[in-house]
């Protein structure tokens, strides 16, 4: 919980200290941003617990692969639960500077997935792995006109 709370709300709030926070419409698609990643990121934590039997953390990284619960629609859920939350505080404050900060998060999540996370996922998990990168998108889930339910194994 230390890195992605410092990565999403205590260097934002950082950032926006001086910024009123919005209201009416504004303030509620806000709330909207920042409590759907929260309750995405707190989705993939049971899941690394209950069905990975583990945690985000390197050092007690998921037994198992885990292909349910969010994971289902996104091989990396949790970092688009954090960049929600990040574009969420940008909303609030109309922070610019929040925004290129979510931009540059982003960013830095991409590089990791492609230049480490996934390369070690393929050795550890072997087929499993492929099959389910093969199925399921790196951020955001298939939509073909309308929702397709994804299942896997």
């Amino acid at each position: 919980m230390i890195i992605p709370g410092t990565v999403a709300v205590y260097i934002p709030l950082l950032l926006a200290h001086d910024r009123t926070p919005a209201s009416g419409p504004v303030f509620f698609l806000a709330l909207a941003l920042l409590g759907t990643g929260a309750v995405i990121y707190a989705w993939c934590i049971e899941h690394f617990a209950v069905t990975g039997r583990g945690t985000p953390a390197p050092i007690d990284a998921p037994k198992k692969l885990v292909i349910r619960g969010p994971y289902r629609y996104s091989r990396n859920p949790m970092y688009v639960g954090v960049l929600s939350v990040i574009v969420g505080w940008s909303v609030m404050f109309g922070a610019i500077n929040l925004f290129i900060y979510a931009l540059c998060v982003g960013t830095c999540f991409h590089l990791f997935v492609v230049l480490y996370e996934e390369p070690h996922l393929r050795r550890l998990f072997g087929h499993e792995y492929q099959a389910y990168y093969k199925k399921v998108n790196r951020w955001l889930p298939h939509l073909t006109g309308k929702f397709r339910k994804r299942t896997l194994s």
